[in-house]
């Protein structure tokens, strides 16, 4: 794995920051490494390869060398640089069709938690969007005490988003338009290192990169791709909060908007996106966890609060007992593995893995996949 990822971060910088087309090369040969091996009959695999592709995919040294001072600077500084094919890597944004090729991260938190929200919106927050997002991410907590929270450490919604994840003892991630060699901006520095212990940063960009206006739309993908759920606190009836909805609705996210007053300026892009059917209305937690289809674990977590905590062996049916035996075997399986393995109906499975969940027998992964947690 570690030398595929030097291939791949090399292949990154020989395509000249082109990641789709690094990602499509990728694809069609299947690894970065594969593609060194065969750059001399390079026009054989890739029997539409344009001339100039295939004079840029004849020197790697300059790509190589790169990729090498890359790599020592991420072995100095504890950074992980996940591919596609990495277990770690956030297989939510395997869904996305430009997903990055590569990303580079320091932190602890799981990119795979079984629930993934991003809150974007306005760099210029106001005292209205704030309150949102400390009573949203507040309430949440009764609800949903298990969750990700993702954003992209700027000024205003985003940099309050990671703030209360912190102060609710939510794991967050801040998405980089730029290297790990820095913060920007540069006064979210104390709150990206505590980040660090209570989650992480997240980048596709090597050491050395600007945070350039572009980087910033590369950037909002990520932060859309990597969630089950976008939701817009404030935005201006032009910004990058919207960018970043309208991208979640290219991946089939959901996204949500809390409304705001209608002569608010930076209400005005959240209003229109209900408007035009682009997000759901949310007012609050409640109404987010029913929309998002999540009051079944709201269920769990109150009879949890309630005592109902799992025993050491808790009793199971026949049936729930099979489903136990086979994750006991195999673990972490997908619904309908689970199914063919069982026998068991879909809809049954379904309510029976419920059940278990209830007990604390198992718990939901990203992906429909079911992890046994005796």
């Amino acid at each position: 794995m570690e030398q595929e990822l030097f291939y791949v971060m090399a292949l990154t910088r020989l395509t000249n920051f082109n990641y789709q087309q690094a990602l499509e090369l990728y694809k069609m040969v299947g690894s970065a490494q594969l593609l060194y091996e065969h750059r001399i009959e390079i026009g054989d695999i890739i029997h539409d390869a344009s001339p100039h592709l295939m004079a840029a995919l004849q020197d790697w040294n300059d790509a190589m060398k790169r990729a090498d001072f890359e790599l020592k600077y991420m072995y100095e500084h504890g950074i992980r640089g996940l591919v596609l094919t990495d277990e770690d890597y956030p297989q939510r944004l395997l869904e996305c069709p430009d997903a990055p090729l590569v990303l580079y991260y320091k932190g602890n938190a799981d990119l795979n938690q079984a629930k993934i929200i991003s809150i974007v919106g306005t760099r210029r927050v106001t005292a209205y969007g704030q309150d949102i997002v400390r009573r949203f991410v507040s309430h949440l907590k009764r609800y949903c005490p298990q969750l990700l929270i993702v954003s992209g450490l700027a000024y205003g919604v985003d940099i309050n988003a990671h703030r209360e994840a912190l102060v609710n003892g939510y794991p967050t991630v801040g998405v980089l338009a730029h290297g790990l060699d820095t913060i920007y901006p540069y006064h979210h520095r104390d709150t990206a290192a505590e980040m660090l212990n209570h989650g992480g940063l997240l980048t596709e960009f090597m050491t050395q990169t600007n945070a350039d206006k572009p980087n910033f739309v590369r950037r909002n993908r990520i932060v859309a791709g990597m969630a089950d759920s976008v939701i817009l606190v404030e935005s201006a009836a032009k910004g990058g909060g919207l960018i970043t909805c309208e991208i979640a609705q290219s991946y089939n996210r959901a996204v949500f908007a809390f409304p705001g007053n209608v002569n608010a300026e930076f209400s005005k892009g959240c209003n229109n996106l209900i408007r035009d059917n682009g997000a759901g209305l949310i007012s609050g937690a409640e109404d987010f966890i029913q929309a998002m289809g999540w009051q079944d674990e709201a269920q769990r977590q109150r009879a949890l609060a309630d005592g109902i905590e799992r025993s050491l062996f808790p009793e199971l049916s026949a049936q729930e007992q099979q489903i136990v035996s086979l994750l006991q075997e195999t673990n972490d399986l997908q619904l309908n593995i689970l199914s063919v393995k069982t026998s068991i109906p879909i809809g049954q499975l379904t309510a029976l893995l419920f059940q278990l969940e209830m007990k604390g027998v198992v718990k939901p992964l990203a992906g429909g996949m079911y992890h046994l947690l005796l």
